[in-house]
């Protein structure tokens, strides 16, 4: 039987003095990685993920929680159109 892998979640201010290490301090990636105890290539995303965020490419939670609720209520929106088209269609053929 095969068990479930459970990962590691660091805080939010682990992964942000691990960059600080790259971005501010000169180490390279695998540097930082060694001396913070993680892998260069988790290192490497949770750079990335910064650097999105600096240049406001990435999104903000409130905008990522925004834009979740933007996206449930477009699908609901397009199934009561749905709904209603068929139902005018019906109620057209019932007419004539």
């Amino acid at each position: 039987m095969t068990q479930k892998r459970s990962y590691k979640h660091y805080p939010k201010e682990f992964k942000e003095e691990a960059v600080n290490l790259v971005l501010e301090q000169g180490y390279t990636v695998s540097e930082a990685a060694k001396s913070v105890g993680v892998t260069t290539t988790l290192l490497y995303k949770w750079k990335d993920k910064v650097e999105a965020e600096r240049n406001g490419v990435a999104l903000e939670p409130d905008e990522r929680d925004e834009l979740k609720r933007l996206r449930k209520e477009n699908k609901e929106l397009r199934m009561e159109k749905e709904i209603l088209k068929k139902a005018s269609a019906f109620f057209a053929k019932e007419m004539k």
